[in-house]
């Protein structure tokens, strides 16, 4: 891998790393790592689904690393993905208290992360890909 591959495509790499656990501790094992005790079905189900989807996002991040015509849109659904998620967790720091440890590393690392990926798509693939 290139340099300019490294620096284009490693937010994708860093994302991988910790989205794939995080699904599968989600979908499966909520309370093992998090301040989270699903009761009923529908939680278990909707836990599931959020597993399902960051399952799916990480697939068109494995697409993005691999073949570079996926490149584009790996970045952008990044940026969605890690943005949309930061920015939700600051309302709920704004609504709804401090979380735990975890999620208060959670936002800084998606913010940090979106942030990141935004300059790749601004500044380093303006007219390539």
């Amino acid at each position: 891998m290139k340099k300019s591959d490294i620096i284009n495509k490693i937010h994708l790499i860093i994302s991988l790393i910790i989205v794939i656990p995080v699904a599968i501790i989600y979908g499966f094992q909520p309370d093992l790592e998090f301040d989270i005790y699903l009761d009923t079905i529908d939680e278990k189900n909707a836990f599931k689904a959020f597993m399902g989807l960051y399952l799916g996002f990480s697939l068109l991040w494995i697409l993005g690393i691999i073949k570079s015509k996926y490149l584009r849109i790996a970045i952008v659904s990044n940026i969605v993905f890690m943005l949309g998620l930061g920015i939700g967790r600051l309302l709920s720091l704004f609504f709804d208290g401090t979380p735990t440890s975890p999620y208060i590393i959670g936002v800084i690392g998606e913010l940090v992360l979106g942030s990141y990926v935004v300059w790749v798509l601004k500044y380093r693939l303006k007219n390539s890909y």
